[in-house]
């Protein structure tokens, strides 16, 4: 599928001057195993530190807790009941009963409709595993507000912070609607002479009070290999390619669920309409995205920018004539 010019190529409308197909994640976390390989393999390619003192959260058998500076990728374990099993079910079959647009071949759509298939027997409790990453947004809150321009759009539609350009302002933080980015440690900005370390040293924690996130590893990319977090994965949970592609194998593959009577999957980002155009990396579901921590309707805090900017005119102009009526009368 060729790659759209506008609103859905963001590589294009960062002005790139060749063509690059747009690449992206599909994460199906029907097929997650939670071996957290993928956050292994993301920290010894980019060298990121360790995060934490990595003993069990007392809230799951995680260790990691959210994705931050220093953890690009992250596992999350959510244990479910068998009653909370079929509110997921249920809230699948309410979303295809809405008339949401459907996919796959007419059997595969007649089978996702309700009472036309039987779900599949369930244990007492199941676990949702779910290797959360960067969105790479088409239209991105974090490159928006950025002042320094230390993030940019690659030729591959991702988006990408320069720690060597960062200033630790955190204004990308505020901006991310999904919460990804972060400042690392201490969350304050450090010297340069900081982050570099001194003449023939490394400092203890490299980039201290620089954005950081997931890069879609662009310098592997460049060289035409597979970010490392996929390569790894062993299950192929985690694949790599052009978007369009990601986002036609997640379809397919919701409705081959739809099939065996799995109504609880459902996609995250693959829709260009939302409140940040879609996002690079896609998501298999098997229940909604709150469970997951992800927002239910992400949105980039600049959309409402233009308006603001309308309205804060409209003040001004007010203003102007209030205090000209008022000199005006006093005058008179």
């Amino acid at each position: 599928m060729g790659q759209l010019a506008g609103p859905t190529d963001p590589a294009a409308d960062a002005h790139w001057e060749h063509q690059h197909p747009r690449k992206g994640f599909f994460t199906d976390t029907s097929i997650c195993i939670g071996c957290k390989a993928c956050e292994v393999a993301c920290k010894e390619w980019n060298q990121n530190p360790q995060d934490g003192d990595l003993q069990l959260l007392e809230s799951s058998y995680d260790n990691t807790g959210a994705l931050g500076a220093s953890t690009w990728r992250h596992v999350a374990f959510v244990e479910q009941d068998g009653e909370r099993i079929e509110e997921a079910r249920e809230s699948g079959r309410a979303l295809v009963s809405l008339g949401m647009p459907r996919v796959g071949p007419p059997e595969a759509r007649a089978a996702a409709e309700p009472g036309d298939s039987t779900p599949p027997d369930t244990p007492e409790f199941r676990w949702l595993m779910s290797s959360d990453v960067c969105k790479h947004c088409t239209h991105a809150g974090c490159l928006d507000v950025c002042p320094t321009g230390a993030l940019f759009r690659t030729e591959h539609g991702t988006v990408v912070v320069q720690d060597d350009i960062c200033n630790g302002c955190g204004t990308c933080v505020a901006g991310c609607p999904f919460g990804v980015i972060e400042r690392r440690t201490d969350g304050t900005a450090a010297p340069r002479t900081e982050r570099e370390g001194r003449p023939g040293s490394e400092p203890a924690v490299p980039n201290v009070g620089v954005a950081q996130k997931c890069t879609l590893c662009y310098d592997r990319m460049v060289d035409d290999q597979t970010p490392a977090c996929a390569q790894t994965c062993p299950t192929t949970s985690i694949k790599y390619g052009d978007h369009d592609d990601m986002v036609d194998q997640a379809r397919q593959r919701v409705a081959e669920m739809h099939a065996q009577g799995r109504t609880e999957a459902r996609l995250y980002g693959a829709n260009e309409l939302d409140g940040v155009g879609g996002t690079g990396s896609v998501f298999l579901l098997l229940d909604e995205p709150e469970v997951y921590g992800l927002p239910p309707d992400p949105r980039v805090p600049t959309a409402d920018l233009p308006r603001m900017y309308r309205r804060a005119g409209l003040a001004a102009a007010g203003m102007l004539a209030a205090a000209a009526v008022a000199f005006v009368g006093g005058r008179s």
